[in-house]
């Protein structure tokens, strides 16, 4: 498949992507009681300030940053107790999620697959947990694991920068 040409919500359509990552969160919050479902929340979390703007001028109801966050601090093992993070991410369908939208992109799965790994700053502005000063970098950042094969990203890992570049790959 071709996406290149299409706008966010064209690719969506055709591959039911947000539908998709949705269904690898477990919401725990009373159904009662929400005002975005996962899948709304999975559509925001990648709108800019602008473009949030936008959709909220349009009478689109959008989440509080605090709800968005929700979707990134929840955890598994506590989601079910916890108050305000009450959804939680399954790393794993994630996972499964990349290499399934690779696969499904070719009309029969490539022979050999070449894997790029890289390891890149995302530096830090202020006293995050985990934050770490690299030499390299010469800032307090997280050092991120990305794995690709060609343009598809099939893995990606927030982890801090007291780490090697190669941390986390086999030989």
């Amino acid at each position: 498949m071709e996406f290149q040409s299409l706008g966010r919500r064209e690719v969506d359509q055709r591959i039911g992507l947000l539908d998709r990552l949705a269904a690898c969160f477990t919401d725990h919050r009373n159904p009662e009681s929400i005002e975005h479902s996962v899948r709304d929340l999975v559509a925001q979390r990648d709108l800019t300030g602008e473009r949030r703007v936008r959709e909220q001028d349009r009478g689109n109801p959008l989440a509080a940053s605090s709800t968005l966050n929700r979707l990134e601090l929840g955890l598994p093992e506590s989601a079910t107790s916890d108050r305000y993070k009450r959804i939680a991410a399954d790393s794993d369908a994630m996972d499964r999620l990349l290499v399934d939208l690779f696969l499904e992109s070719y009309r029969k799965p490539p022979r050999k697959v070449w894997l790029d790994l890289d390891a890149t700053d995302d530096p830090l502005h202020g006293q995050q947990e985990g934050r770490f000063f690299h030499g390299y970098y010469r800032c307090y950042c997280y050092l991120p694991l990305y794995i690709f094969s060609g343009e598809h990203l099939l893995c990606a890992r927030l982890r801090t920068a007291d780490k090697d570049a190669s941390s986390g790959s086999v030989d």
